[in-house]
């Protein structure tokens, strides 16, 4: 009976790119900025075809944006969306699934997520260890707010290696 031995690397054919600097012509080889994840490629010793391992699964935060108000029944709507952890903002997670994150006057009147405008305020009523501290930003405009009260253009959902749940009240401000 002979033993297998599997030998794991990583395989990139991308051609050099090269990068202008000051008139002046450099290649970066072999330590290429990456444009896409490479995939691990395991060759057997004994054979000469390659197997592709699939990439580790990328940790997902599950979100729940509650709705700022009761429907007809007297219960909050509810939406659920995953996201990966460290990928995006909360405000572009929410934007991307067509949840509502402004008021009136901020659909009009919002800075389109550069955090000089204050209108799209969320609560963070759990999770709030899954998300970025609070910027720079938010504690100017939200000093006199709640501590779960959050920008979401400023809120990092996760940090690229956490994950599980974390629940969003849209339009705190309109809660009675």
């Amino acid at each position: 009976m002979s033993s297998l031995n599997v030998t794991t690397a990583f395989l990139s054919l991308r051609q050099p790119e090269f990068f202008s600097d000051n008139a002046n012509r450099r290649c970066l080889i072999g330590n290429f900025p990456s444009r896409k994840p490479t995939r691990p490629l395991s060759v057997a010793a004994n054979s000469s075809e390659p197997l592709l391992s699939t990439p580790a699964e990328k940790p997902e935060i599950e979100l729940e944006f509650i709705g700022p108000k009761p429907g007809s029944d007297g219960s909050f709507p509810v939406d659920t969306v995953k996201a990966i952890s460290g990928d995006k903002l909360l405000r572009n997670i929410m934007l991307d699934n067509k949840l509502e994150l402004y008021a009136p006057y901020g659909k009009l009147m919002n800075c389109g997520g550069g955090g000089s405008c204050g209108t799209c305020i969320v609560e963070i009523l759990d999770g709030k260890d899954l998300l970025n501290e609070r910027t720079n930003t938010e504690l100017r405009y939200l000093k006199k707010k709640p501590e779960s009260w959050r920008l979401a253009c400023q809120t990092i959902v996760g940090n690229k290696e956490n994950s599980g749940k974390v629940v969003v009240q849209r339009l705190p401000q309109w809660k009675k």
